[in-house]
């Protein structure tokens, strides 16, 4: 199949990259725009206590008039406000209201905080229901402008925080990390083809390929988001980025390498690319189906928001992995060998003196590569058991200098830490509820250890829901208030409800709590069956029932060390409370399909090398000295592509970019150069069971020590 492939591309060149740009036209034309949602709760399933309390919320109380910004007003030495600089106050929420900026319904100065250290104005805004609608953003940036007009000049300054505020600000630093990953991304990719094959032409190469399938990619999404109505995080883009130039680059990579290698075997350009396609289309097919695999399973995710990122990451993936064996065999075949221009050594084999050492060194003692590799693994890995989520998103998803992280934390001067973000509950019946029973019911909640206060109820027109806000003496987003309102806030709410009536508890928290259920249900769900159909991937790829367990035991090693070291950096050196926590998913989907990409690689190799007759240590180092400079090259490409993320500027970018740059560095340069390897070594032929490979090594035993230069022979390229 993959020879008939090559020979299309290569013999109908022209015919294969129209054939690509019709497609891309065709998918453009016909996609709809692609929207995102910063809404956690949307992400939740309806049966989610959370989620039906939004509901329920929305249907008592459509006129919401909760601030969706608020100013924080404060003295600029610090001090506490006096009575004149409260009446300036005053004025100043009076100036802005009378401004009539497009989106604000009211502006209220409240009385400043009991130890007067803030003061906070109001401000009320039109409801947004549309996520493309920027009403409440572009009115923060109006009252940005106004509210620094008017408190220069005065002892005070002042900054706005709250929802609308946070939105904006995560949008604008959304928009500067894509500017920033996208330029980091293209720079790196330059600079690295240009050092591994001294050539602009193939450097160029898929920076101009891949950004010209990328509007097709965001097309198919954008169809896929809307005909199975996803819910698309705002983050998708950044990471879409990644991929797409990351993991197109490396099958690019893998095709480039052999290309050059049957080249240098004495093929002519047009055989040259039939026979790189050939030899490694199954490898890059393998290894692209793995990433789809891995990132398909999230479907089965309760989370909206991996439920649409993953098909959208897998689309991204074999749109790159069908142009990496279409479309670029097709215009390197019209460029021939002038894809290597202006370098010659494209000609000549190298001596690959680093790789053949370390094959050479891996062959001899195949056990002490396995327990220096793995121990390393392992060492990190056990830093794992520290792992602590967090669920602050909010402030994560925005620089720590941006207005509204700065003053969300300013607030915190006169407020206590559950004030902020205060949880909600809502009690409901249909028959109405008394004065008496709602007295009753605040006095229960009032009592619930871990409450601070609750508020006098809200009312919706028919008395049929009451709305109660109650303030936590932890902060909202803290393992304290998370076990609050999971177990003491609930428990009190549902149980102190008066006859026939129900309660539900809201509020952020209350997200966080179903989130964190969410991610307990993905762990067990989603994990096990993408490793079971991985697994069946690579048991038909080697045609081995034996490989598949521990090149997956590998994997889950990588994984763990990957978390270990994200814990050992975050958590420990930097002082952290703990990890975003999604990020164990995050992870699996790029450290295991991946990691696992680099290990096929290897493993095809060494089975190739098997099939040649070399004996079980010959072929680890034959394999290591022909494909670790391969996966060496597309490890750092990859690996450096996630790390642009950590330039982004804000807490969640840079622990995924740092994460999971850091488990492509694991996967290419100790699980797939050493530790699988040296396992397969120390297996023997007994690995690639049922199937039956060559039979003995073509290389006679007086040449095992390949370190003397005079002995050994050539090894030229067996595929």
């Amino acid at each position: 199949m993959f020879a008939r492939l090559g020979r299309i591309a290569v013999r109908h060149p022209w015919k294969v990259i129209v054939v690509w740009i019709l497609a891309a036209i065709a998918v453009v034309s016909a996609a709809p725009t692609l929207t995102a949602t910063t809404d956690q709760s949307a992400f939740l399933p309806s049966h989610y206590e959370s989620v039906q309390a939004m509901n329920l919320q929305q249907q008592a109380f459509p006129n919401d008039v909760t601030p969706a910004a608020l100013i924080v007003v404060e003295r600029a030495d610090d001090t506490a406000l006096t009575a004149a600089d409260s009446a300036i106050v005053t004025a100043i929420a009076g100036e802005l209201s009378g401004a009539n900026i497009k989106g604000i319904n009211g502006i209220q100065a409240t009385p400043p905080a009991d130890n007067r250290m803030i003061q906070v104005i109001a401000v009320q805004m039109t409801k947004v229901t549309d996520p493309t609608d920027k009403t409440q953003t572009d009115a923060v940036k109006k009252l940005r402008e106004a509210l620094g007009e008017r408190v220069d000049g005065t002892d005070l300054k002042a900054g706005i925080t709250g929802t609308a505020a946070q939105l904006l600000d995560q949008t604008e630093s959304s928009e500067k990390g894509m500017a920033i990953i996208g330029a980091a991304t293209i720079a790196l990719i330059l600079v690295l083809l240009l050092i591994i094959f001294r050539s602009p032409v193939i450097a160029l190469l898929p920076i101009v390929t891949i950004g010209a399938i990328s509007s097709t990619v965001g097309g198919l999404i954008a169809i896929a988001v809307e005909a199975f109505d996803l819910k698309m995080d705002s983050s998708v883009n950044s990471l879409l980025t990644v991929v797409l130039f990351g993991v197109g680059t490396d099958y690019i990579l893998f095709l480039m390498f052999r290309y050059r290698e049957r080249l240098r075997a004495g093929e002519d350009p047009k055989t040259a690319m039939i026979s790189a396609v050939t030899r490694v289309g199954e490898a890059i097919t393998s290894a692209a189906g793995v990433v789809i695999i891995a990132f398909l399973a999230l479907t089965l995710s309760t989370l909206g928001m991996f439920r649409a990122l993953g098909p959208a990451l897998a689309i991204a993936v074999a749109v790159a992995m069908l142009a990496g064996l279409t479309l670029i065999p097709a215009i390197v075949s019209l460029l021939g060998t002038k894809v290597f221009w202006p370098s010659k050594s494209w000609q000549r084999e190298p001596r690959g003196v680093l790789f053949s050492a370390l094959g050479s060194a891996l062959g001899r003692r195949p056990a002490a590569a396995a327990v220096v590799s793995g121990g390393v693994l392992v060492a990190l890995g056990a830093a794992a058991f520290g792992f602590h989520p967090t669920f602050d998103l909010t402030s994560g998803s925005t620089s720590d200098t941006s207005e509204s992280a700065v003053y969300g934390k300013e607030l915190l001067k006169g407020m206590s830490a559950g004030a902020t973000q205060p949880s909600l509950v809502y009690l409901q019946s249909g028959a109405g509820l008394a004065d008496e029973q709602l007295g009753v019911y605040r006095t229960e909640l009032a009592a619930t250890p871990g409450v601070g206060q609750v508020g006098e109820p809200r009312l919706s027109s028919d008395r049929g829901v009451a709305e109660f806000q109650v303030t936590l003496t932890a902060q909202p987003d803290s393992d304290a208030a998370l076990a609050t309102v999971r177990g003491p806030l609930r428990d009190t709410a549902h149980a102190a409800a008066p006859a026939g009536a129900t309660a539900v508890v809201g509020g952020m928290t209350s997200v966080f709590v179903d989130f964190k259920d969410a991610m307990n249900h993905d762990y067990t769900v989603v994990f096990p069956v993408a490793a079971i159909l991985i697994a069946i991937v690579l048991a038909l790829l080697l045609r081995s029932v034996i490989a598949p367990w521990y090149l997956m035991v590998s994997v889950g090693l990588g994984f763990a060390a990957t978390l270990g070291s994200a814990v050992l950096v975050f958590q420990q050196a930097q002082g952290n409370s703990g990890l975003i926590f999604s990020l164990p998913v995050i992870m699996y989907m790029f450290v295991v399909a991946l990691g696992t990409d680099y290990n096929i690689l290897m493993v095809a190799r060494l089975r190739e090398e098997a099939k040649e007759g070399h004996d079980p240590k010959q072929a680890a180092a034959l394999a290591v000295r022909h494909t670790a400079p391969t996966i060496a090259a597309a490890g750092i490409i990859l690996a450096g592509s996630f790390a642009s993320m950590m330039l982004a500027g804000n807490t969640v970018l840079s622990q995924i970019g740092f994460a999971i740059s850091v488990g492509v560095a694991i996967a290419a340069f100790v699980m797939a150069t050493f530790f699988t390897p040296a396992v397969t070594a120390l297996l023997g032929r007994r690995v690639w069971w049922p199937s039956r490979m060559g039979g003995e090594s073509t290389y006679r035993s007086e040449y095992a020590d390949w370190d003397d230069e005079s002995t050994r022979p050539t090894l030229q390229p067996t595929s």
